[in-house]
């Protein structure tokens, strides 16, 4: 979770503090935001913190697809398994 108060850095404050902050980063896990003429322009964060929100959204976009299917099927779109698995065996010339 960000903190508002530790977590957001200038850009130039980074540059002098590198080593410190990418430190801290490891340590807290927790992104900085960097910012320039006093907008926020950039966001480094730990290479696990990212594989996790990585992670995090390939979940999130499988739950949606899952979703998405399912009330396919309510409206009485789609096909069944069996003849997707049908048809693709057909397409690709996949013996039974």
């Amino acid at each position: 979770m960000l903190n508002l108060s530790q977590d957001i850095r200038s850009l130039t404050d980074f540059k002098r503090k590198t080593s410190e902050m990418v430190e801290m980063i490891r340590e807290t896990g927790r992104p900085v935001v960097l910012t320039v003429n006093g907008r926020a322009e950039i966001v480094v964060q730990d290479a696990q913190s990212y594989q996790k929100l990585l992670d995090l959204v390939d979940q999130a976009e499988a739950i949606q697809g899952i979703r998405r299917g399912l009330e396919q099927m309510k409206r009485g779109e789609g096909r069944s398994a069996r003849k997707a698995f049908s048809a693709m065996r057909r397409k690709y010339a996949i013996p039974r």
